[in-house]
């Protein structure tokens, strides 16, 4: 069964630096709350209605959603004439709807149809096209064949549908059929699926997480596979791979290492690689070493590989990095594995990050990249001043410098810096100990600096 959106939604927010955001653009409804939550200044101050619209938006920001379809009621049924009067509708029935009970469920139903009928060109006659799908998914949930027949045949329109339209509208049709009949609902998901024109674009991506979120996992990992092999659109077929890795089983683990061998997309197999990280089994372990090692594919993707096995944080995967970097010639790569470790804290990493910015045979490069990323693990102070002082390589004293100076809120690490500034033989190296010490609001920096001046 496929994880929660809440799940998935974690594992995005931690992975943004690296991906093109892949969660489903949000639903009407949630924007609707959205709106709800921020009641605007006054648009008709005139207009008699005005206090109760205002009074009617405050009580959805308090989620106090009687009085609230209370106050939108009192507008239709007083001045329905009012500026107000269309949008009044929407709201009313949307707070109704958040009751979730059937009569409210009904009340919401016919407001919507009203606005529907009388207001046709209301600012919320799509977002109402798309609570109305939904408030008849509800009611048919709760027994009432009417609601029923109406979600069915709104689900299989926005199936055929062959442009033009809301798509909020139609997958909040097919959304309702899903939750009320998935079997009924499938074949209809397949059918936007199916579709290949660039203007359903969006459709097929709503379509896709629909589809994931299928309880039993196996009819949805076939369609899901179809869309990575089939659909014309990259930004499709990496929302595919994204939610076959979210489903955890072994077939869907087939189905992404099958991606992998056979794409020539490469952002959809770097997809599937971060597919495979969230996979916590052994195998899928094992593929992504397997792909970290690899002299025969683009570099890019060795290093995604590298960068999501350092996400699986534990002893293991830190020391298969370290034997990782002594086989690695390539310098990208190699910057890869060390930052993939410093993001592991402990399990020794810190002083192996040292010992490869002591090893003379790693280039300057890279052993400054291990000193810098050895700093941001926490490696003391003390241990680091000493680096310096047995350096002898004038770029590497620098990197040291440096990295001192992102921490000079120790206290030890300015007191070494000023010791560069005031007594290093090397006028360069003091020149930019004094810099990074002007960078500082210490007031000890701020006098040795003073009396520098004043030499």
């Amino acid at each position: 069964m496929f994880r929660s959106v809440s799940m998935v939604s974690a594992a995005l927010a931690l992975l943004a630096v690296s991906l093109q955001a892949q969660k489903p653009k949000p639903a009407r409804l949630a924007m609707a709350q959205a709106l709800a939550d921020a009641a605007p200044p006054s648009e008709f101050p005139q207009d008699p209605a005005d206090a109760l619209y205002r009074q009617g938006r405050e009580a959805l920001n308090r989620s106090d959603w009687g009085t609230a379809a209370r106050q939108f009621q009192l507008i239709r049924q007083r001045y329905p004439r009012s500026s107000y009067t269309p949008d009044a509708l929407y709201w009313e029935a949307y707070a109704r709807y958040r009751t979730g009970s059937a009569d409210q469920l009904r009340m919401a139903q016919g407001g919507l149809e009203t606005q529907r009928r009388q207001y046709p060109r209301a600012r919320t006659h799509g977002d109402a096209d798309a609570l109305l799908r939904r408030i008849q998914g509800e009611l048919a949930r709760q027994g009432d064949s009417d609601a029923a027949e109406a979600v069915a045949g709104a689900a299989r329109g926005a199936a055929q549908c062959r442009g033009g339209g809301d798509d909020d509208a139609r997958m909040a049709a097919l959304n309702a059929l899903l939750q009320m009949d998935a079997d009924q609902a499938m074949p209809l998901l397949r059918t936007v699926l199916a579709r290949r024109d660039a203007c359903s674009e969006e459709l097929r991506s709503r379509a896709v997480f629909l589809v994931a979120q299928k309880a039993g996992g196996g009819d949805a990992e076939s369609v899901l596979l179809d869309v990575v092999r089939n659909d014309p659109s990259a930004e499709v077929r990496g929302q595919a791979v994204f939610w076959l890795g979210q489903s955890g089983t072994e077939r869907s683990l087939d189905a992404i290492e099958q991606i992998l061998r056979t794409s020539g997309d490469n952002e959809v197999r770097e997809k599937a690689l971060f597919a495979l990280s969230q996979h916590r089994s052994p195998r899928a372990a094992g593929i992504l070493r397997a792909w970290a090692e690899r002299d025969d594919v683009p570099g890019e993707l060795r290093e995604k590989a590298i960068f999501w096995i350092g996400q699986r944080s534990s002893a293991e995967s830190a020391q298969y990095l370290r034997t990782l970097f002594g086989r690695l010639r390539d310098e990208d790569l190699k910057e890869k594995v060390l930052f993939s470790l410093s993001q592991m804290r402990g399990m020794g990493n810190d002083r192996w990050l040292m010992s490869v910015a002591a090893d003379p045979g790693q280039s300057t490069e890279i052993r400054k990249k291990a000193l810098f990323w050895a700093g941001q693990t926490g490696v003391s102070i003390a241990e680091m001043s000493g680096v310096y002082d047995r350096m002898r390589d004038q770029e590497l004293r620098e990197q040291v410098i440096f990295v001192l100076s992102q921490r000079m809120r120790d206290p030890a690490a300015l007191d070494k810096l000023m010791d560069i500034a005031r007594r290093d033989p090397e006028p360069e190296l003091r020149k930019k100990a004094i810099f990074w010490l002007g960078q500082s609001r210490d007031p000890r920096a701020a006098r040795l600096l003073s009396e520098l001046i004043g030499q």
